[in-house]
């Protein structure tokens, strides 16, 4: 008989180049389980807690932590050591008084220490848009939540204010909105992929092509050093909006 489905397997030469991890060293990694982040877009809680913190020695020793409920992705309680951490998830580890937020590097990701007020909320993308009712409309995130928006009046523009692209604030845990983050001219983004991956500053322009799929426009942002990089919207991350000054991810 064939085999049938995929594998709950991963060595770690074909482990996605930004892990830390010693390809040759040993075989085996540990391959995250499916969630709210792809493979190729996310980090176990076993290397992270091992291999980035070094909270562990072993992956052993990693499991024992999170087995006593010791660390928290957004909020809520993870024991699965093989739980993915994805983009603007945020990582609090109460005993040692650390929270972290996953951030876009040159090299993958990299985990960014926060004060208490920052840990409150996580960052969400709008990815895409659902209408559900005449009256109600579904917001697509890109770590594969969703929110379900009273909207009714659809045709006024004062009260439709979520467009694709477009951050939300979430509130941690009790997952509520917060507020918006406009993608627009002078917000302050980080580019999430592509070659000027893990750069971030002010969006300059964005350019307007009628006919062009939006996720492909493409965007210039310049950096506190006045460089400037362009890429496409589907990269583009806004953090901030345009009354903020430039923030140190």
């Amino acid at each position: 008989m064939g085999k049938k489905g995929g594998s709950r397997h991963l060595k770690r030469k074909p482990a996605p180049k930004f892990w830390p991890i010693h390809r040759k060293e040993y075989l085996w990694a540990t391959k995250p389980k499916p969630g709210p982040h792809s493979l190729n877009h996310s980090l176990p809680l076993t290397i992270i807690l091992r291999d980035i913190l070094g909270y562990a020695k072993t992956r052993r020793e990693a499991k024992i932590i999170l087995s006593q409920g010791k660390v928290l992705v957004n909020g809520k309680i993870r024991k699965e050591e093989a739980f993915p951490v994805g983009l603007m998830d945020v990582i609090s580890i109460p005993d040692a008084e650390a929270t972290f937020r996953l951030l876009s590097h040159e090299k993958g990701f990299i985990l960014h220490s926060v004060k208490k007020d920052e840990s409150s909320y996580r960052l969400c993308r709008i990815e895409n848009k659902t209408t559900i009712t005449s009256d109600s409309v579904q917001l697509n995130l890109h770590d594969g939540t969703n929110k379900l928006i009273k909207i009714p009046d659809r045709e006024s523009s004062s009260e439709d204010i979520y467009q694709v692209f477009d951050v939300i604030k979430v509130a941690i845990p009790n997952d509520e909105i917060i507020s918006k983050i406009e993608l627009a001219k002078n917000s302050v983004a980080l580019i999430t992929g592509g070659k000027n991956r893990g750069a971030y500053g002010k969006i300059i322009e964005v350019e307007e092509a009628p006919g062009k799929k939006r996720r492909l426009l493409l965007a210039t942002i310049e950096d506190a050093a006045g460089s400037r990089f362009q890429t496409i919207l589907d990269f583009i991350f806004v953090i901030g909006d345009s009354e903020q000054s430039l923030p140190m991810p």
